[in-house]
């Protein structure tokens, strides 16, 4: 019996991928949008459920001690890139913290659904999708990272993590 598959699309917000964002990831990110909208259009029309995961901060969320204030709640930074804007039937799921499980109902959504494998797409990849691929894994599902679909302000620690990931936590990285 084959697994079931969601895909999650991790932060794939204007702070992060509009070049006037305030954690701008740099020029890999328009390329990395146009590969991430092709793996949802794949994902779609091969009904495999897609869930965006949003950062959605508080004004004074202390992660703001360590990173410049993004994601805002209500904010224009805060929102889906146009390009990849959800349709009927996408859910999404705001977070506060760097996992897409920590302190949501993802777990509980993707059990609901019978999913026992995730595609991960977005960035930053040594933050939320590190942190999130490390949870799936903790939670026992099988986690594959699309690795021209993920990206992250820092090439170094973009490369730690995909390794981490394949080498550490099991990930299959395609």
């Amino acid at each position: 019996m084959s697994s079931k598959k969601a895909l999650l699309v991790i932060d794939m917000l204007n702070d992060f991928i509009s070049p006037d964002g305030a954690l701008y990831i740099g020029e890999t990110a328009e390329k990395v949008t146009e590969e991430v909208k092709k793996t949802i259009e794949k994902a779609r029309e091969n009904g495999i459920p897609v869930i965006y995961i949003c950062d959605s901060h508080r004004e004074d969320d202390a992660e703001f001690k360590m990173f410049e204030l993004h994601c805002v709640k209500g904010t224009t930074g805060g929102e889906i890139v146009d390009i990849l804007a959800p349709k009927p039937g996408d859910y999404i799921i705001p977070k506060r913290r760097y996992s897409a499980f920590f302190g949501t109902d993802l777990d509980a959504y993707l059990r609901e659904l019978g999913i026992s494998e995730l595609i991960l797409v977005g960035v930053c990849t040594n933050i939320c999708v590190l942190y999130t691929a490390a949870d799936a894994r903790m939670l026992n599902y099988d986690v594959t990272v699309v690795k021209d679909c993920v990206s992250s302000f820092d090439e170094k620690a973009h490369d730690f993590a995909l390794n981490e990931m394949e080498n550490t936590l099991g990930v299959q990285i395609v």
